[in-house]
């Protein structure tokens, strides 16, 4: 299937649309055995910190007039705050999440079982497959990382049930382990992403798809800047990505700095915290 570049006129106005989210909190969040480059056994977590960031993330939401469903959390299951992992839930389909690392492995039953209370059959892929944390939704198609965690192979399953076309694009740095600590959806045809995290081929696929794509900096990168969640006008952001926070005034979308300290000692910030409940 041919897909067609993204028209390169930037729009400086933008509309917010309401949004669908399902998060967990962070209960049992600790950062018990190191799966990422960010993740440090030896780091110390405050569990009432974390708590507070993650409900300031789910107030902001609700205050942006989004929707807000909370998946409950399991014992011994201490990463499963990071819901977009959880799976991918587009076209009123649901494909659950499987794992590339043991420790996570039994987030797919919790989540499947979300799934199916919210009237979506579960579907599972035959290759490893981290849910939203590597395939995000642009408009009409879906871009998808490889090279860390989810199985490119994984792609052709996932196109086949959502009958949408899946752009694969590789991941060549550890630090951004999935897409979605690279490359944040804006809108329906505007992404922002760090160019140095991406292969040859996939920065090139990029620039054809989305010529007027923001390209962010490693300061901002180096803070999981990226990891954001749009509404397509409102960008809620981590804090301390502050440069990429101009870049999105410029562009004319509202930054919505939240401080999430405590939950990127696990790897993970605003877009890793959510997960969107496409129609």
């Amino acid at each position: 299937m041919t897909i067609s570049p993204v028209a390169s006129a930037l729009p400086r106005a933008r509309s917010a649309r309401i949004r669908h989210y399902a998060m967990t909190p962070p209960t049992f969040f600790a950062v018990e055995y190191a799966i990422n480059p960010w993740m440090d056994t030896a780091t110390s977590v405050d569990p009432h910190r974390a708590m507070d960031q993650w409900e300031s993330l789910r107030r902001t939401y609700k205050e942006l007039g989004h929707t807000v469903e909370l998946v409950e959390p399991v014992a011994g299951l201490p990463d499963m705050v990071y819901a977009a992992n959880g799976g991918v839930l587009v076209n009123g389909k649901a494909i659950v999440a499987r794992f590339a690392f043991p420790q996570r492995a039994g987030e797919s039953a919790a989540y499947a079982e979300w799934m199916a209370r919210h009237g979506r059959e579960p579907v599972y892929t035959r290759h490893v497959n981290e849910g939203q944390g590597d395939m995000l939704v642009v408009g009409s198609i879906m871009l998808a990382g490889y090279g860390f965690r989810t199985d490119r192979r994984a792609h052709d399953e996932v196109a086949a049930t959502l009958g949408m076309p899946v752009v694969s694009l590789e991941l060549i740095d550890p630090r951004f382990y999935h897409l979605d600590t690279a490359l944040a959806v804006l809108d329906d045809t505007t992404i922002a992403y760090y160019p140095p995290a991406f292969s040859d081929e996939a920065r090139a696929r990029l620039r054809e798809l989305f010529p007027d794509a923001i390209e962010v900096g490693s300061a901002d990168a180096d803070v999981l800047g990226l990891n954001v969640v749009s509404d397509g006008l409102n960008v809620v952001l981590p804090a301390a990505a502050t440069g990429f926070a101009e870049q999105l005034r410029q562009a004319g979308f509202r930054p919505v700095a939240i401080d999430l300290s405590e939950l990127l000692k696990g790897g993970g910030s605003v877009k890793c915290c959510t997960l969107e409940v496409h129609p």
